[in-house]
């Protein structure tokens, strides 16, 4: 269900968060990629911000595994904090089972900073869901509720299937900003089959997003070879908890050196 993002009518808002006003300095944006997925992003959000990017305090745009990671760094969360949460067996019929698991992690915190997107399940269309409105821990799991893994979550009276079902990233939908950093955990050549797939829609919205904002700044963060290579060829290995605490600090260091290369651009 990947759409063609040519057209913005196709983002619905819920809530019309204050932060898509812009544009700001930085704005992040967090991709799908399961268990796996949310250490990859964490760990490259903390590597930037201890590299001197100033991810904690920038609008950010999390869809299914990137939401936990939006929540988690804008509330200050700790990785093992979310690498300790017992990862609910999947599939699963039992309604409500991501947002108790989230709840556990983030209670009934709000959060003006973050966004998630999230698929409407009777319109099959995008939503935008404010993290400044609804709890963090109804935003994760309705934009983690992959459709035959897991029910879809409730709020606010609509039924919401995982985010990446529209896109992995929804980059078009990112907050307003001087410049863009986009964590895919999914893109790229070294992540297989569905890596090549993701990539190529990626691309697509990457140059669509260039061509809308000439003169801004995207930049696209994916995972390198010895990252990928902790994912092994079986795509369930993505809720694999502990490959996911093993990427954490390779993914970290990847920050890091993202966040000097990032410097290094800015005062050239």
């Amino acid at each position: 269900m990947h759409h063609d993002h040519s057209d913005p009518g196709l983002v619905d808002v819920d809530g019309s968060p204050a932060v898509t006003a812009g544009p700001h300095r930085l704005s992040m944006v967090y991709g799908g990629g399961g268990v796996f997925g949310i250490g990859y992003c964490v760990g490259v959000a903390h590597g930037l911000a201890a590299g001197g990017i100033p991810v904690v305090g920038a609008p950010s745009l999390g869809t299914s595994a990137g939401s936990w990671a939006a929540s988690a760094v804008a509330t200050g969360v700790s990785y093992d904090d979310v690498a300790g949460l017992e990862v609910p067996s999947i599939p699963s019929r039992r309604g409500g089972v991501l947002a108790d698991v989230a709840r556990g992690i983030f209670g009934e915190a709000t959060h003006p900073l973050v966004s998630v997107s999230a698929v409407c399940l009777r319109t099959r269309r995008r939503h935008i869901l404010d993290g400044g409105r609804y709890p963090l821990a109804d935003l994760v799991a309705a934009s983690s509720a992959v459709p035959g893994l897991l029910p879809p979550h409730r709020i606010d009276g609509r039924l919401y299937m995982d985010g990446g079902m529209w896109s992995v990233t929804s980059i078009d939908a990112a907050a307003d900003a001087e410049e863009v950093i986009v964590v895919a955990p999914l893109a790229g050549p070294h992540m297989g089959p569905i890596g090549r797939t993701a990539g190529v829609l990626l691309d697509r919205e990457l140059r669509t997003w260039r061509r809308r904002h000439p003169d801004r700044i995207i930049t696209l963060i994916r995972p390198n070879r010895e990252i990928a290579s902790h994912l092994g060829r079986n795509p369930m290995s993505l809720f694999d908890g502990d490959r996911a605490r093993d990427i954490y600090p390779l993914s970290y260091e990847q920050g890091l050196r993202w966040a000097e290369r990032l410097r290094s651009a800015q005062a050239a």
